[in-house]
């Protein structure tokens, strides 16, 4: 029979089955992850392989380390999260992999394995965007959750609001017109002379600082619903250098608080705005920086004093993860969406969306 045929045929059997077990694999940057999730929301195993120690000793990821070490990663979290399931590949329906965005070494690992896997098993192979399995991560911390609702999806490589008008169908409303909300973070964190991961690490200094040390700019842009925090991490590596110039030391905790608080606040304002004018009554947080311990408290305060449901993953959720990709890949499933054995990595995929 032939193969693609035989994977179309499975593919819809499976969209009438009344429960369907994805082991989905996610390498896009530095942790190598699998999961097995049921339906979109149940997680049954989850294995994360994480290169953070690794990439710390050179200040950043390094895309030929990551792409050797997830190499190395692959075939055990697999084993691994079959073993906590206690199940083995005849026990799943079907399989998922990130083919981007994302380092372009580090995702081909995880598409040629899950292809192979696929060619091997004869499963099915759903692929999945990367930015997509992060909005998905909210179906899995919050059962419930239906759309249409707006998502707010910040991380180091992106920072978008979106409205989410049915599962994987998306509006976008505004976006970063230069660095995305975690980038900045890790540029204003390498002035503070904090290590990898950046971001993580400013939030822990400004617990201990008074975040209204430096005032700094607010940046306008055009889109009611965009970001600007280039002109902002500016100001603030200008600050610190003329403090450092004159000889002053540079009062970490405080100067990180103040940078914090600017990035979030800008990201509530939009994000709130965004819901408000939407007629919509659920904002969910999506992507790395959506861990941010001030950004999760401002937004709970302010859904509280505007009257919305908050919806936010679990903090390990928020980072990269197979579990999400599971989540993403049951929906894409629903749709029809399947891959062949031609999948390739696209290291800039971005995810489809209407434009408002």
């Amino acid at each position: 029979m032939n193969t693609q045929l035989e994977m179309k045929q499975k593919l819809e059997a499976l969209q009438s089955k009344a429960s369907v077990r994805i082991l989905a694999m996610e390498s896009s940057c530095d942790e190598t992850a699998a999961a097995i999730i049921e339906n979109g929301r149940t997680i049954v195993s989850s294995v994360i392989f994480s290169q953070v120690d690794t990439h710390a000793l050179y200040g950043g990821v390094v895309p030929e380390i990551a792409s050797r070490a997830h190499v190395d990663a692959c075939d055990r979290v697999i084993d691994q999260a079959l073993l906590e399931a206690n199940m083995t590949f005849s026990d799943v329906d079907a399989l998922a992999v990130t083919y981007g965005p994302g380092l372009v070494g580090a995702l081909l690992t995880g598409v040629n394995c899950m292809k192979g896997l696929s060619y091997t098993t004869r499963l099915p192979l759903i692929p999945v965007n990367h930015i997509e399995g992060h909005v998905s991560a909210n179906f899995i911390t919050t059962a419930e959750l239906e759309p249409p609702f707006i998502c707010l999806v910040v991380s180091g490589g992106h920072s978008h609001i979106m409205k989410v008008n049915d599962y994987g169908e998306y509006t976008l409303l505004g976006q970063t017109v230069d660095d995305a909300a975690g980038e900045a973070f890790d540029k204003a964190a390498r002035v503070l002379g904090l290590n990898y991961p950046g971001g993580p690490l400013l939030s822990k200094l400004a617990e201990d600082g008074d975040d209204t040390y430096l005032k700094l700019p607010n940046p306008k842009v055009e889109g009611r619903y965009d970001f600007s925090f280039s002109g902002l991490k500016t100001a603030f590596l200008n600050a610190c250098h003329k403090m450092t110039q004159n000889g002053q030391e540079l009062p970490r905790a405080d100067l990180a608080a103040s940078f914090e608080r600017a990035v979030v606040d800008s990201l509530c304002a939009k994000a709130v705005l965004a819901v408000k004018e939407s007629g919509l009554q659920t904002l969910c947080l999506a992507g790395g920086v959506s861990a941010n311990r001030r950004l999760r408290a401002q937004m709970t305060e302010l859904s509280r004093k505007h009257g919305f449901k908050l919806c936010m993953p679990e903090l390990w959720l928020c980072t990269d993860n197979a579990a999400m990709i599971g989540s993403a890949a049951y929906y894409e499933m629903k749709k029809g969406t399947l891959a062949d054995l031609s999948l390739n990595a696209i290291p800039s995929a971005a995810l489809q969306v209407k434009k408002k």
